[in-house]
């Protein structure tokens, strides 16, 4: 390569270089968030924890006091656990008819 080249090739990179730092640049600024960022992450994981109290209320802070916990732990250990209730969000129920390839279906070829 020519010197005239390598001149041309050195500037090309020293003018892509300036031009990707002042795009990073811009990044640098705007990394503030708002004070309740987050909120939401925190209140779907406190709405996966039981109810210490198991009455379907946000317990308060009195709800976990040492003698219930240790009677928690007493039965954690003892494999004696008192169950979740089982909850779901749909039902199913049958209507009676059939929507499959049996013998009310109407797709029947007689």
């Amino acid at each position: 390569m020519s010197s005239i080249e390598e001149r041309r090739v050195k500037k090309r990179v020293i003018a892509c270089s300036a031009l990707l730092a002042g795009l990073l640049g811009g990044c640098v600024g705007s990394t503030r968030l708002d004070p309740d960022f987050g909120d939401a992450v925190r209140q779907d994981a406190a709405a996966q924890v039981a109810d210490p109290d198991g009455v379907g209320r946000r317990a308060s802070a009195s709800a976990a006091d040492g003698a219930r916990t240790a009677l928690a732990q007493d039965r954690y250990q003892k494999n004696q656990v008192i169950p979740p209730v089982v909850s779901t969000t749909t039902s199913t129920r049958s209507a009676g008819g059939s929507n499959g390839s049996g013998a009310s279906g109407s797709g029947g070829g007689n």
